[in-house]
């Protein structure tokens, strides 16, 4: 019989070697401190200076040591993705190989999810050591990430995290949506989010791997999270009312220069001369289009198969 695991920790990685060595030390420290059975998974998400060779190495010396190697470069969603899959544990923690996270938070995060019944738990960078280059864009981006989800966290992106190995279960990560689990995990119905002050250190070996791109990409993902969550499976429902109202304004406005022109100002210039003629023109034009748009994405979202993939709780017969 397989030993139940508490803890999976599933840990992403991109050119990590000088820390993993000290990051497995200190998880090894704490898990062993406060009795819990875990795995550690670290995802080696294409490096090129060794980190697999040191994920060999531990693997070797702890047999709770599980790793994945990508052949290249995917992207921390990828890795996070497949880390998902994999794990078995009874909760996941998921946190960068940086030495940036602190394994000192685990039991706490373990036992929110557990004894506070939570779904997700959000670390929270209450204090950062970042340059002010990096903190005023993540303040706005958090702040809209808030307004969209209604998800009232102060650290979406904080790479350590925790959840219940039903919600990990339950999403798909692709592109950069590893930024808006907490979302993902709302739209999928595990709705009891929490969040934790973290300890934030500072970077002790190499660079930071993200580039200025996250700024463009993070906005962009995040309104096609909101959208998916809200109109994944009836897309008509949005460009359906957008269409009608656009087409209605086009047409009322035509309807006004119409009486207008016939009833009360007979002498004034033919109404493709007048300006509101392109105004409502247009209008009914986006209108139409965007009827199309809904109808092309309601057949394309017929034919997915997981059309009438509904998550079930549980079940009596």
């Amino acid at each position: 019989m397989t030993e139940e695991i508490n803890v999976s920790i599933v840990v992403p990685l991109f050119n990590e070697s000088e820390s993993l060595p000290e990051l497995h030390r200190w998880i090894q420290g704490v898990m062993h401190e406060h009795s819990l059975s875990y795995e550690v998974i670290f995802i080696d998400d294409g490096s090129k200076d060794g980190s697999w060779n040191i994920i060999e190495d531990l693997k070797a010396l702890d047999v709770h040591v599980k790793g994945i190697k990508f052949q290249r470069n995917y992207g921390k969603s990828a890795a996070l993705h497949v880390g998902f899959e994999k794990a078995i544990g009874k909760v996941v923690i998921t946190m960068d190989a940086d030495l940036q996270d602190s394994p000192d938070e685990i039991p706490e995060l373990y036992n929110m999810i557990v004894q506070q019944d939570f779904d997700v738990v959000s670390g929270w960078k209450k204090k950062r050591h970042d340059p002010i280059s990096k903190t005023i864009p993540t303040k706005l981006y958090n702040w809209a990430a808030r307004r969209i989800t209604g998800i009232h966290l102060h650290d979406f992106n904080c790479g350590l995290k925790a959840y219940k190995n039903a919600v990990i279960k339950s999403i798909e990560l692709y592109g950069d949506m590893h930024r808006y689990i907490p979302a993902l995990a709302k739209y999928a119905g595990f709705t009891k989010i929490g969040e934790k002050v973290v300890q934030h250190q500072a970077r002790k070996y190499g660079v930071t791997k993200f580039g200025l791109n996250r700024f463009l990409n993070g906005p962009l993902d995040l309104m096609t999270v909101a959208f998916m969550g809200k109109f994944g499976k009836k897309p008509m429902h949005f460009f359906g009312a957008w269409g009608m109202l656009m087409f209605v304004l086009g047409f009322g406005l035509f309807l006004y220069m119409g009486i207008d022109k016939l009833f009360f100002n007979t002498s004034a210039l033919r109404l493709s001369e007048r300006s509101e003629f392109f105004v409502a023109l247009v209008s009914m034009i986006i209108g139409i289009q965007f009827f199309l748009a809904g109808f092309l994405a309601e057949l394309i979202g017929r034919n997915s198969s997981t059309r009438n993939h509904y998550l079930v709780e549980n079940e009596l017969f």
